[in-house]
């Protein structure tokens, strides 16, 4: 595959022993004051106060992190067509989500004197069908469409990342094997495009819909836009299992960002229980002897998470 332009994760593994991730965005946006409970989720903020989202980043890049995730996790054009917002507009919208995230690298790196630490590099968020939902789905995979459909859901969405200049996308949270390969196929459109793949899971060997996480892995591996493979979105002790499966069967750099430990509610939008009892500093090491390369945060957690992380790594 000729035009695929340099890895801009394998390129930081190399000189770094690995790459940090930010941590949850509707949690900090949260702590800023907003009520997200919302179809539309953190995308909603794209329309209310995008400068709390810029700054979101900004304070993950100073705790360490080497990758802002975009916004645009339930970003759709279905979605924004349910608030009057015509396609074109949309599509704005999405790009704008990349742009936020280098505009808050940009100023960030700027004041960075520190040269031990990668330039970070923006991932375009690709959320899973499930989460225009708006029901939980993500965490079922239960949805029945066909692939042509998924395929004309996402299309969009990815072009207008790719065009924004995310460095790599995440298709983050998948639920289904289905949607994985819909989603990896679709890759084939950006030729020059890198991208994660992380499922959400039922358990340490299964994935949301059912599928054994092996399965999954075997059918991706070889796709050389695929860059990592792993999970997020689940909790710590499923992901942390699951680290095991994937190692066996892929040589690619294994992404985890597992949730802080509590567990959310579909029905009522809400997350009960307590957060692990293990820092994540500590853990991070345990999933690093597990094979995973690229660790971060999911819902829940924070830019204190991450910097307890980069104390530990960097």
């Amino acid at each position: 595959m000729s035009k695929l332009k340099r890895n801009p994760i394998t390129s930081i593994l190399q000189e770094y022993p690995i790459l940090i991730l930010d941590g949850a965005l509707a949690t900090e946006i949260e702590s800023h004051g907003y009520d997200l409970n919302d179809p539309l989720w953190s995308a909603r903020i794209l329309l209310d106060d995008p400068e709390v989202i810029r700054q979101v980043h900004y304070d993950y890049f100073k705790a360490g992190a080497d990758c802002a995730i975009t916004s645009s996790y339930q970003a759709t054009i279905d979605g924004f067509a349910k608030r009057g917002i015509e396609e074109k507009e949309a599509l704005e919208l999405m790009k704008k989500t990349v742009t936020l995230a280098k505009q808050a690298r940009d100023d960030f790196w700027m004041e960075e004197k520190s040269i031990v630490r990668p330039k970070p590099i923006i991932a375009g968020s690709i959320g899973p069908y499930g989460a225009y939902l708006a029901d939980g789905s993500e965490y079922r995979g239960n949805y029945d469409v066909t692939d042509e459909y998924l395929t004309e859901f996402h299309r969009p969405r990815m072009q207008a990342l790719v065009e924004a200049g995310a460095d790599v996308l995440a298709l983050e949270t998948i639920p289904t094997f289905q949607e994985s390969k819909v989603l990896a196929s679709l890759l084939k459109e950006f030729p020059d495009t890198y991208a994660w793949i992380s499922f959400t899971l039922k358990d340490g060997e299964t994935i949301s819909d059912g599928t054994k996480l092996k399965e999954c892995v075997k059918e991706l591996r070889d796709n050389e836009q695929v860059t990592s493979l792993g999970v997020n979105c689940s909790p710590i002790p499923d992901a942390a299992e699951a680290l095991g499966v994937v190692r066996k069967m892929t040589d690619k750099p294994i992404i985890i960002y597992p949730n802080s430990g509590e567990t959310y509610n579909a029905e009522t939008n809400t997350w009960h229980g307590e957060e692990s009892c293990t820092p994540f500093d500590v853990q991070s090491s345990v999933w690093y002897e597990a094979g995973a390369r690229i660790i971060g945060g999911c819902c829940r957690t924070s830019p204190q998470h991450i910097e307890s992380i980069t104390k530990r790594w960097r």
